[in-house]
């Protein structure tokens, strides 16, 4: 008979397979600076980071500095942002972040996460994304991916982002978490969705506690 899968996955073996398969990995929103990369993330709530990516490119161009954006004519921001879903208030977010960045932070985004969650729209999540992609930082981001990662992996079984990250981040080296952070978050996208994982081409099917369980 074949052997019993374990109830959770081998943290270290997990991350260093994931890292074999994405050695590249990184976030997919296009940014070339913190600015941009924190106005991308505030965009990608409940939308996809190819829709952030399409109105990114005029957005960039527009507005240069924090200031700009905080400036910035409302209605130019909701026109190009309509795409982006929710394109109002996405609108009246960026202003808001730009204005605390310059009122606050002499315009530039602030490295720590402290800092990074006192402004608004800005939640826990996000701050971990910018400091682990562009300060060198290590810091594990819960998004829907990791937390779907998780629970399949037997790392967790809490629903509540905070609780997820102290038991995941537990089993690590603090210096991995950002390693963690992007693989997992491309493995989620790219073959461990959330209808139909694909365990058959899943480079963690032979230590996931979870696989072949989703048809």
């Amino acid at each position: 008979m074949p052997s019993r899968q374990p109830d959770r996955a081998d943290p270290e073996i997990v991350l260093r397979l994931l890292t074999e398969a994405y050695p590249d990995a990184r976030v997919e929103l296009a940014a070339s600076n913190p600015l941009e990369l924190l106005i991308a993330i505030v965009l990608s709530a409940q939308t996809t980071d190819e829709r952030v990516n399409s109105v990114t490119p005029e957005l960039f161009t527009r507005y240069r500095t924090a200031a700009d954006y905080a400036a910035a004519d409302l209605a130019d921001l909701e026109r190009i942002l309509g795409p982006v879903g929710y394109y109002r208030q996405k609108a009246k977010a960026v202003k808001a972040v730009a204005t605390a960045l310059v009122e606050r932070f002499d315009g530039e985004v602030p490295r720590t996460v402290e800092e990074l969650v006192s402004i608004p729209w800005v939640g826990r999540k996000s701050a971990h994304l910018l400091v682990v992609s562009m300060f060198g930082g290590s810091a594990l981001a819960v998004d829907t991916h990791v937390k779907r990662l998780a629970k399949r992996l037997g790392w967790t079984t809490q629903d509540d982002a905070d609780k997820v990250e102290a038991e995941v981040a537990a089993l690590f080296d603090p210096a991995e978490l950002g390693r963690l952070t992007l693989t997992a978050i491309l493995h989620g996208r790219r073959v461990c969705t959330a209808r139909r994982p694909a365990c058959g081409s899943c480079v963690l099917a032979g230590v996931c506690p979870s696989a072949g369980q989703f048809g």
